[in-house]
Order: C-alpha cells, then sequence, then structure tokens
C-alpha cells in the first residue's frame, strides 16, 4: 500500500518532512508534483476507479493507495504559457478535473478532502461555528456598504482593522511581492470607502494584544506555540510583517482547557484533520478566535520551537491516530 502526497516541486520541506516520517513508520510514499501533470506525470483512470501513476516517483497503481495528503495544486503549470489561451484554459481545467476526480473516485482517506477544504475555508461559516461553540470571536463585520462601515466603526471604542477574506498578494513595478496585512482603520479613511463596491473587505473591532497564538491540530493532536508580535513596532497589528524577525522567537503554549477542547469541537464540525488556528491573547487572557486555515503553513514552527507536526500527520496518514471523515453537525443545545 502506498499514501500519495498532492503538492507541487516548489513547495518547502513540509511534503520531505512528512515523508520522511512516514517511511520511519514502514510505509510507501508517492509524491505527486502537480505542475508536472500532465507534462511529465500520467495519469491513468477507468469507470471503476482504477488505473495508475507514472513520473518522476515512478510507477504507481491506483489499487495501492491507502491514503491521499492533499497539501497545494498548481495543476497546468507546465503547460506553455504562449499555448493559445482558448486551449490552454480547458486543458489546465480537463487536468485539474482529472487529478481531483481521481482523488474523490479513490474513496480512500483524505487529509482533507477538496470539498471539505473550501467549505472550511469560509470565513463566515468559522466565526460562526466557533460562536455556537461558546468561543470568543472578535466583533465582526464583511461588506461592500459603506455607511455600514462608519456605522459598524462608531461602534467600536477601541478602534477598527480591516483584513481579507483570502490570502494573496499583490506585485509592485519591481515584480516584489507585497502580501496583504491586517490593517488599523484611520478615522480619515472612514470618510473615503467608496473602492467597497468594487471589493467586500472584513472589518473587525482592533484589540489589544499579550501575544498572538498558532494552534496547530491534526487529528487529536493540540499543539500551541506563541509569540510577542507587540515586541516589534510594525508586527503589532500582524505578525507576518515581521515574519522572518520573529521566526526563531516562537514560543511552547498551553492552551486553556475549555479552549483545546472548543478548537477540536470546531475542527470535529468542519470535519477537518488538520488545522491551522490563530488566535490573539489579550491583556485581560482573553483567547479570542480569529481563523483557521485548513492547509495553513507549520514548517517554521517544527524548527522553533520544535512542534512535531511531521510525526502527528504520519500518524494520522498511516492511521495510527484518529481520522475525520467530514464535517458533522453541532450538536443542539
Amino acid at each position: 500500500m502506498a499514501i500519495l502526497i498532492v503538492t507541487h516541486s516548489q513547495d518547502n520541506e513540509a511534503p520531505r518532512a512528512v515523508r520522511r516520517a512516514l517511511e520511519s513508520r514502514g510505509e510507501r510514499v508517492y509524491r505527486f508534483d502537480s505542475d508536472l501533470f500532465p507534462t511529465e506525470i500520467q495519469l491513468s483512470l477507468d469507470e471503476a476507479g482504477g488505473g495508475r501513476l507514472s513520473g518522476p516517483d515512478g510507477a504507481l497503481e491506483l489499487s495501492e493507495v491507502s491514503a491521499i495528503w492533499y497539501r497545494r495544486n498548481a495543476t497546468g503549470a507546465g503547460i506553455p504559457k504562449d499555448m493559445d489561451e482558448q486551449l490552454r484554459k480547458p486543458s489546465v481545467e480537463e487536468s485539474r478535473r482529472l487529478l481531483f476526480g481521481m482523488m474523490t473516485a479513490l474513496g480512500v482517506f483524505q487529509l482533507d478532502a477538496l470539498d471539505v477544504i473550501r467549505r472550511a475555508e469560509h470565513k463566515p461559516l468559522q466565526l460562526k461555528l466557533a460562536r455556537a461553540l461558546g468561543m470568543d470571536v472578535p466583533r465582526t463585520l464583511m461588506t461592500n456598504d459603506p455607511e455600514a462601515v462608519r456605522a459598524f466603526a462608531a461602534s467600536c471604542p477601541g478602534g477598527v482593522v480591516t483584513k481579507m477574506m483570502a490570502s494573496f498578494a499583490v506585485y509592485d513595478e519591481r515584480g516584489r511581492e507585497q502580501v496583504v496585512f491586517t490593517t488599523p482603520l484611520e478615522a480619515s479613511e472612514l470618510e473615503d470607502l467608496e473602492g467597497l463596491d468594487l471589493c467586500p473587505m472584513t472589518f473587525q473591532e482592533r484589540l489589544a494584544k499579550a501575544v498572538e497564538l498558532r494552534v496547530t491540530v491534526v487529528g487529536e493532536q493540540v499543539m500551541a506555540a506563541a509569540i510577542d508580535s507587540q515586541a516589534l513596532p510594525k508586527a503589532r497589528e500582524d505578525w507576518r510583517r515581521e515574519g522572518a524577525a520573529l521566526v526563531d522567537a516562537w514560543k511552547p503554549y498551553t492552551l486553556p482547557e475549555p479552549v483545546r477542547v472548543q478548537s477540536l469541537q470546531l475542527m470535529e464540525a468542519l470535519g477537518l484533520n488538520y488545522g491551522a488556528f490563530d488566535f490573539i491573547v489579550t491583556p485581560e487572557g482573553r483567547h479570542v478566535f480569529l481563523e483557521v486555515n485548513p492547509a495553513g503553513e507549520f514548517m517554521w514552527l517544527m524548527r522553533n520551537p520544535g512542534l512535531p507536526i511531521d510525526e502527528a500527520l504520519a500518524d494520522v496518514l498511516s492511521g495510527r491516530a484518529v481520522r475525520r471523515f467530514g464535517p458533522k453537525p453541532l450538536p443542539v443545545r
């Protein structure tokens, strides 16, 4: 039997770390770099869900796949960019549909299934479920209505921050990546919100921070790390602005038991086997849930403070730890 890792060839060390952990458990691992499909990887799939893979990692009969770790997708990246767009676009789409169709048709455990990830990515759903579970969540407004924003800001005495629901970057004239970070909304900016008619945004009450947490949940394992984001001025609203400078400053953190349990309950409600949570801890000790990323990065936490996330992933993928198969309804209170 074999465990299929779906990623791309430019991914970081994470797939290699998990592969090593799986192989140390005696598991066979097959890496499917999606950017090499369909140009360098061949995939055959029949009506019964059987077939074969062939590529840089050798050959694999699909009947041997026992679990799938879906991490990243760059399907069709190798299809020539100068190909007629009317032909290139359907080529990429057909390739994507075959890959994801294969993953679904195999009927094996996935960490996590694409439809589960897509559902779990919805921030309004996350906040609603977290609130229903009793988690502390920030007051939030997602809108394209300037008047609604002004009214919301007036009701938040500590101020308001603005952010996007999707993580993305823009590029300056030199091609340099500029990530869109969480940003305070100044009073003067409340008078100029007309751009909202082109793009809705998320607005949240501005909270004082003692530390910020990254809580990685794999199956039933909850691993927390804390960063003093207030140590550097540029990191105070969003620690990612100084991510490189703070990379060695992360420390282990023990979650209060109610927060740990609620995090597992939210994973259950979303049907996730893997999730990267972001929390704010206020000076008063409130643990405020911000979001959970179903495919969040984790390599820096393995280096410092040394969280064994690769080992936890290997245990779930190999069936040595608890697995979830889909979203579960919340209990009726």
